[in-house]
């Protein structure tokens, strides 16, 4: 017969599990409501750690920390505004020119004619896509001063969301080191310079990362704008920017981009372009992942493929296409702190498997 054991949890100890759940909740729901800004905070810490390597490098010529980051700073938004000064009237007149064409060629696609014609009389496009949006229940859309209020604030909430995030980057810029400084005081003298390793190997892998990120996007918008402009399709800045802004998403981003151009080119310039543009693409994409990634990501972020991947498909399914872009700094993060964890597991157990 069997001996039933009751145990008995003191009232303490209840309210001590009842208030970690609640500052559990408590958290969980301020970050949910403070989604925004931590996605503007994640922001600015990506374009402060690529802007970091030139404030170290004036403060190497023997300036100071705020002089540096001021001096960065107003550098890098000289370049943006000159760059903008250059290519936005360009690029404002091209997507206003394609945006004016779209209506033809949904009409064409819709009618099954022209060069997205077979789209509808093939594929049964236009059907798959309706019937996709009213199983999600899109079908109606707002319209009049609903549709316009919608989309001020949309434009409101981008410009403050910009500010923002540039008054972020400065100010990371300007007090990052002294943040890490504190938060390394709160750490025993004995395990600083552990702690001081682990944090500058991490700093080396997401600023290697985020750097290296801006520099392929970079290149595969400079290059893909310089193909569709030799192959005679028009909005060739504005699909190069394209092309930039999709491939900033690790995996899939160049892949959306190549077909997006391609499909422009076929319903602007024909069968041709849309081969040379697609060729382009296809080779591009091998000399990028065999080549130019290798090269950047090389000695930063060391991580495998396949955790490549698995991070970014997490990262995209908990927080889309940010998720996918932090995914990657964040699992080289993760794995610098797992191998200083380990290393240091072997440097304890080395001294009792002599003794």
């Amino acid at each position: 017969m069997g001996i039933d054991r009751i145990v008995h949890f003191r009232p303490r100890t209840i309210f001590a599990i009842l208030g970690i759940l609640l500052g559990v909740a408590i958290v969980l729901y301020v970050l949910w409501v403070a989604r925004h800004v931590l996605s503007w905070l994640l922001i600015a810490l990506f374009l402060a750690l690529a802007l970091n390597p030139a404030v170290e490098l004036l403060q190497r010529r023997g300036l100071g920390r705020g002089l540096a980051s001021g001096i960065t700073f107003v550098v890098a938004l000289a370049v943006v505004a000159g760059m903008a000064a250059l290519f936005i009237p360009t690029l404002v007149d091209q997507v206003n020119s394609f945006a004016n064409k779209v209506p033809d060629y949904v009409h064409d696609l819709t009618q099954g004619r022209g060069r997205l014609g077979f789209l509808e009389t093939k594929y049964h496009i236009v059907e798959r896509i309706k019937s996709a949006l009213e199983k999600n229940g899109v079908g109606k859309l707002a319209v009049g001063a609903g549709a316009a209020l919608a989309v001020t604030k949309s434009v409101l909430s981008a410009v403050v969301a910009t500010v923002t995030i540039v008054f972020l980057t400065f100010f990371l810029l300007l007090e990052g080191p002294d943040w890490l400084e504190r938060i390394y005081g709160l750490v025993h003298d004995d395990r600083r310079p552990r702690w001081r390793r682990v944090g500058h190997d991490i700093y080396r892998t997401i600023g290697g990362y985020v750097t290296g990120n801006l520099v392929i996007s970079l290149i595969a918008g400079v290059s893909s704008g310089i193909v569709v402009w030799l192959a005679g399709v028009p909005y060739a800045a504005a699909l190069g920017l394209l092309v930039a802004l999709l491939d900033l998403i690790p995996l899939a981003g160049a892949t959306i981009a190549a077909i997006v151009v391609v499909l422009v080119a076929i319903a602007a310039s024909g069968a041709t372009a849309a081969i040379v543009v697609g060729v382009f693409f296809v080779v591009y994409q091998q000399v990028e992942n065999h080549l130019i990634q290798p090269l950047v990501y090389g000695r930063t972020v060391q991580l495998s493929p396949l955790a490549v991947l698995v991070a970014v498909l997490v990262g995209a399914e908990l927080a889309g296409v940010l998720g996918a872009l932090a995914a990657i700094p964040v699992a080289g993060a993760l794995q610098v702190v797992f191998v200083d964890w380990r290393r240091s597991r072997l440097e304890v157990a080395a001294p009792a498997s002599s003794a």
